[in-house]
């Protein structure tokens, strides 16, 4: 067995602590685009779109104009962590095109503590095409 650390158990225990209160989340935190909108419009969460800039579809959710959306690619998401909320139960949906990325940011913020973190499921284009149908006319 491995020998860890102080810091390498430290972490491991934050991370207990984010497989906890996920049990206590239908899906584990994994949700569909209804759930992502209603945590996005009735609960006040923000939005992380991780999405790798290659693989943008046009604009981001950022772009796109959805309220309380960041864009903060993947690649870089470290250099986005003053953006986060000080208020570490803000909920927070982070999404990409396949949810790859979004969940290694989940994992990343119940480390740092956030206790709503949500991943969503589908690709975020049609999160975003969503928005603009409810939105646009």
């Amino acid at each position: 067995m491995a020998k860890l650390t102080p810091f390498e158990a430290e972490v491991v225990e934050k991370f207990k602590e984010g497989i906890e209160l996920n049990k206590e989340k239908p899906g584990l935190g994994n949700v569909d685009i209804h759930k992502a909108r209603e945590l996005l419009k009735e609960a006040g969460a923000i939005l992380l779109d991780v999405t790798l800039p290659d693989l943008v579809e046009g604009e981001n959710a950022a772009e796109a104009g959805i309220p309380t959306a960041y864009y903060t690619p993947y690649p870089e998401f470290t250099d986005y962590i003053d953006e986060l909320p000080e208020d570490k139960t803000t909920p927070i949906v982070v999404a990409c095109r396949k949810a790859w990325f979004a969940n290694r940011v989940k994992g990343l913020l119940e480390i740092l503590g956030y206790k709503n973190v949500f991943v969503l499921g589908d690709d975020i284009k049609y999160l975003i095409e969503a928005h603009k149908a409810h939105t646009e006319g």
